[in-house]
């Protein structure tokens, strides 16, 4: 059963060697046996000696005890470790998925199997070698690394040494996407380090850290590489384009950075779909998989051990009062990286029912900060993942929370409907961005330097570091035509437009977008055409969220009232795009009834107007903000003078300014601060967010009815939480003696921006009725050129 030369390990025996030869099957074991008969052949002179192991699970106590006395021989012998590789053949995906749920290696064929495949095929297997090491060489690294208590553990380290050589000659042969961590637990808990952290936790044991390490176990299994990406794909892909668009510029960049350094994937969260769109990602760009942590409420029924196989790190949510979980997970994350494999979750804060991101909390990013600082790895990349969708079912599900309702908790049940869900018609295209990745040096320093020790320095660079991840998330990810005409209709209060009405209004937006060169999709440069505006407008009608009616002279499109949160969802993706040029529009309608100086209340409402919405938005520093606002202007060569005149002249440039947004971006946002604030001012100083959101859901229902607000959208428990905080940040839940007057002044100050907005959607409505009498009267001149002489 002799193989073909060229498929023998490179490696040949030059010094007396200890061969650790695996093997599952006697016809492994002649396989291995002919590879040592052509050592020895060739090297007459060399001392081989072979013991063999099993392939998976730990040596019997007898084979153990041979390998301690064989280490004890001779420090200087070179150890070998070997065994068979099968070379994969194609699977039907039935047994793939019994393997992967069960646990068995169908990379390894079934021993009964093993002489026919070699009959009809000698090339699929091949017996390969690892990383030779010397005895003595070995034990200094357990003596450096882990207790070094007895032979007895040494003999293990040298097994799971030997399992790690193999596996990495493996790795090489299949390919990057197959490299996952493999005997973390007891590679972790037989570390000096981890030990030496345990012993300072009261009441911590070894036992009780297995077990925690036990819970947290993962892997990519060869099958799971395989299968996983392609039932997810199945998932993901169910109900949209069958292909996901990427910018492959930046997957060749993440492929270069991922060869040099361990990453950590920090993708946006829109959708329980976002999870599975990370690995279909990397397993069709052929870059390494990700270990992705993921709430342990999602470890339910079959889908934990599908899930764990598959890289998934099942973590608790509360674990503020565990210092041993916490210190077990640290470790865990900081083992993971020195390893240089590759995690991933979603950004922590930045989970978005509401469809725009949140800012960033620091969370499990902190363990991975203290693993660089460590001196665990040169560099830690954080990379950002952009991930959008043309449409989701999901936001019938948000526009619920929004009106206050329950969240439906997670279960087989569950998982079914939200995939039948997901296949109940089209819902467009899947968007993946990678942009450029934020290096952990940069913001930390070296490892092991002065912000190692200095814990307010060290989390303020990470909240920095964490802040520009989210904030390249943001500027990649494209603009797309749903959002567009989303953000459109929702301005017409249930009005319904004509094809041509989307079209010409459409177009200020967009000219807009491309002089900012904003990233938009295909749908998106579409709108440039009538053809394009159908194509957007029709995807979203039969209440998805738009309404078409086409029973009369022409077809028209609306956003009824009970879709309107739908419609906030598509809109509020887009938000960041036009948040700055909305701001300016708004510090301009302060400063033209302000006192004083017009241009300082210009700024001063500018940068007031930030502050009240940092808990919604994202904005670049004081300096850079302030740069933006300049370039917004920079329409007008001679604003500042037009500003500074006040009152008709700023009006006047407001009357100019293309497009007009502040009403169509940011006015559910000031309703909401405003009801909220309406709420406070009668409740008490210690009122509890849950009972203070219930009373503004009441006042602004209370509101919609009278018309006192503009839309629907604006009464929503999610922006309602936000507002709270906004409340929070103005000392407006504190006792004081003037807690009332405060309250008072700022329901008053909430009522003046609301009044500078309703000037600017004047102002947008007159230049949308200036456009359609320009459009009636060049159609009605077109008409009489082509109207027969009488």
């Amino acid at each position: 059963m002799k193989l073909p030369d060229d498929y023998y390990a490179s490696f040949t025996t030059t010094d007396d060697a200890l061969v650790l030869a695996a093997a599952s099957s006697p016809a492994e074991v002649e396989l291995l046996d002919e590879w040592l008969a052509a050592q020895r052949h060739d090297n007459p002179d060399v001392e081989v000696d072979v013991l063999q192991l099993p392939v998976d699970g730990e040596p019997s106590p007898g084979v153990l005890a041979k390998l301690v006395e064989e280490l004890e021989a001779d420090e200087d012998r070179t150890v070998v470790p070997v065994r068979v590789f099968w070379v994969p053949a194609g699977l039907p995906t039935r047994s793939k998925v019994v393997a992967l749920i069960s646990g068995r290696d169908t990379y390894r064929p079934p021993e009964i199997l093993q002489r026919r495949i070699l009959k009809r095929d000698r090339t699929r297997a091949r017996v390969i070698a690892g990383e030779p090491a010397k005895v003595s060489e070995l034990r200094q690294q357990w003596h450096d690394h882990t207790v070094a208590e007895n032979p007895r553990d040494f003999a293990h380290f040298v097994v799971r040494r030997a399992v790690l050589a193999i596996e990495r000659v493996e790795y090489r042969l299949l390919g990057p996407e197959y490299k996952s961590p493999r005997l973390v637990k007891p590679e972790i808990l037989a570390s000096t380090k981890f030990r030496a952290g345990l012993e300072k936790i009261p009441g911590a044991t070894v036992d009780e850290a297995g077990k925690m390490l036990d819970e947290l176990a993962t892997g990519w299994s060869r099958v799971s590489v395989d299968l996983i990406p392609n039932l997810s794909r199945l998932i993901v892909k169910r109900g949209f384009d069958t292909n996901i668009d990427y910018d492959h510029t930046e997957i060749a960049r993440l492929r270069s950075d991922l060869e040099n350094h361990p990453a950590v994937l920090l993708f946006s969260h829109r959708s329980y779909l976002d999870g599975g769109v990370v690995p279909v990602a990397m397993q069709e760009n052929r870059l390494p998989p990700v270990h992705m942590f993921a709430g342990i409420n999602l470890s339910f029924g079959f889908m934990g051990p599908l899930l764990r196989r598959s890289g998934v790190i099942f973590i608790r949510r509360n674990v503020a009062g565990d210092p041993l979980y916490k210190y077990v997970l640290k470790e865990y994350v900081g083992y993971v990286v020195q390893k240089r494999f590759n995690l991933s979750w979603s950004i922590e804060g930045t989970r978005s029912r509401t469809g725009k991101m949140l800012p960033p909390k620091l969370g499990l990013l902190a363990y991975v900060a203290d693993a660089y600082l460590a001196g665990r790895s040169d560099d830690i990349l954080l990379q950002p993942v952009s991930i959008s969708f043309d449409q989701l079912h999901e936001i019938s599900e948000y526009a619920d929370y929004a009106r206050g309702g329950e969240k439906t908790p997670e279960g087989l049940s569950w998982l079914y409907n939200y995939i039948k869900a997901q296949g109940e018609r089209s819902y467009g295209k899947i968007y993946v961005r990678f942009p450029e990745a934020v290096s952990m040096r940069q913001y930390l320093g070296e490892p092991g330097g002065p912000i190692a020790t200095d814990e307010s320095a060290k989390r303020l660079a990470m909240q920095k570091m964490a802040f520009e991840v989210a904030w390249r998330i943001l500027q990649v990810t494209p603009i797309n035509a749903t959002a567009l005409v989303s953000g459109l209709l929702l301005t017409t209060r249930g009005v319904a437009l004509t094809l041509d009405q989307l079209h010409h209004t459409l177009q200020d937006g967009l000219d807009y977008l491309m002089r900012k060169d904003k990233p938009l999709t295909n749908s998106a440069l579409r709108l440039r055409t009538p053809e394009g505006v159908q194509a957007a407008v029709d995807a979203l009608s039969n209440g998805h969220p738009v309404t078409k009616v086409d029973s009369g002279r022409e077809p028209v499109w609306y956003i009824a009232a009970d879709d309107e949160h739908e419609a906030a969802f598509y809109r509020n993706t887009l938000i960041h795009a036009f948040l700055e040029t909305s701001i300016v529009e708004l510090a301009l309608g302060y400063a033209a009834r302000a006192d004083g100086d017009p241009l300082e209340a210009f700024w001063t409402q500018a940068a007031r107007l930030r502050d009240l919405l940092k808990f919604d938005f994202y904005f670049a520093d004081s300096a850079a903000f302030r740069e933006h606002v300049v370039e917004e202007m920079s329409w007008r060569a001679d604003w500042e003078s037009q500003v500074a005149a006040g009152g008709e002249r700023i009006d006047a440039l407001l009357r100019e300014k293309r497009p007009l947004m502040a009403g169509a971006m940011l006015r559910p946002f000031f309703e909401a601060y405003e009801i909220l604030a309406s709420a406070l001012r009668d409740a008490p100083a210690d009122i509890e967010e849950k009972d203070l959101i219930k009373r503004a859901m009441g006042l602004g229902r209370q509101y919609v009815a009278q018309d006192r607000v503009r839309s629907n959208e604006s009464v929503s428990a999610l922006l309602f939480s936000t507002a709270r905080q906004v409340a929070a940040d103005q000392h407006l839940l504190e006792s004081g003696p003037d807690l009332e007057v405060r309250r008072t002044a700022f329901c008053e100050e909430l009522g003046g921006i609301l009044a500078d907005m309703d000037k600017v959607d004047r102002y947008a409505r007159e230049q949308f009725m200036a456009r359609e009498a320009e459009r009636h009267r060049a159609k009605t001149g077109r008409a009489a050129v082509n109207r027969p002489a009488g």
